[in-house]
């Protein structure tokens, strides 16, 4: 019985802790819309909550946030369709990876944003060019992290699967791959919120679709209150795509010995 009750106190603490953590957050906010001059700089809880209730009952934001989702989440599938499959072939191929490196280093540091003019001049302010910016995103780091997965698979589990007379495509898809599959996971798990801030950059600064314009409109118009509850409902879509990224991951790679030991 003690044991059982330490255990629910343990499992509790996380809840309780993470509840005083936002009490406090939000405690601080208050108090430092009651310290700024400037009004509507800063509103208070209050008034942000006011602003969050109301863009609730109106079906244009709704639109806007399901627009928003299907952007990243479009692009995300994109992205890491093709991501595992250069990775997979920059990790497997030596011609591949010589013939790539130059390129894949060339253009890995530069963020995203750089190539929003580009985007917007070509596609427009669209939900095509959102699409292509998440892509540009996020896909590759997935194609780094899964070629560093394919590259980290034991050499001694490729040899084996050949002299048991495994042909290439078998040992890519039960050595390659599920070796791989823990790095694949974590580009996967990393790449899923950065979705969403490349889809909102779109928004906010090409004029696609979604929250990102909302936001631009709210700013021109000088609504404080508004742009404060848009963060709001991205900080909550923020927290639910990590929270399904990560139980995806987990769930599907359950069988892995790194996610056992996590469990």
């Amino acid at each position: 019985m003690k044991s059982t009750a330490r255990g629910g106190r343990s499992a509790a603490a996380p809840i309780l802790f993470g509840v005083l953590g936002i009490v406090l957050l939000l405690a601080a906010w208050q108090w430092g819309s009651t310290q700024v001059t400037s009004e509507g700089s800063l509103p208070g809880v209050p008034v942000v909550a006011e602003a969050l209730v109301s863009l609730f009952g109106q079906g244009s934001f709704w639109t806007e946030v399901l627009t928003t989702l299907g952007i990243a989440l479009f692009g995300w599938a994109i992205a890491a369709v093709a991501g595992v499959g250069l990775g997979v072939l920059v990790g497997t191929s030596d011609i591949a990876h010589a013939a790539t490196r130059v390129v894949l280093e060339f253009l890995r540091p530069i963020p995203a944003i750089v190539i929003l003019p580009l985007a917007m001049l070509v596609l427009g302010p669209t939900t095509e060019m959102g699409v292509f910016l998440v892509v540009f995103g996020v896909m590759l780091p997935i194609t780094a992290q899964t070629a560093a997965g394919v590259e980290a698979v034991d050499p001694v589990m490729r040899n084996t699967a050949r002299s048991f007379g495994m042909k290439p495509g078998e040992i890519l898809w039960r050595v390659i791959l599920p070796g791989a599959s823990p790095y694949i996971g974590t580009a996967m798990r990393v790449a899923a919120p950065v979705t969403l801030i490349m889809t909102v950059v779109a928004g906010m600064l090409g004029g696609a679709p979604g929250i990102g314009s909302a936001l631009t409109v709210a700013q021109t118009s000088g609504r404080s209150d508004l742009i404060f509850a848009y963060v709001v409902v991205l900080g909550l879509l923020g927290l639910l795509v990590q929270t399904a990224a990560g139980r995806t991951e987990r769930r599907l790679l359950h069988w892995h010995s790194s996610y056992r030991k996590e469990g």
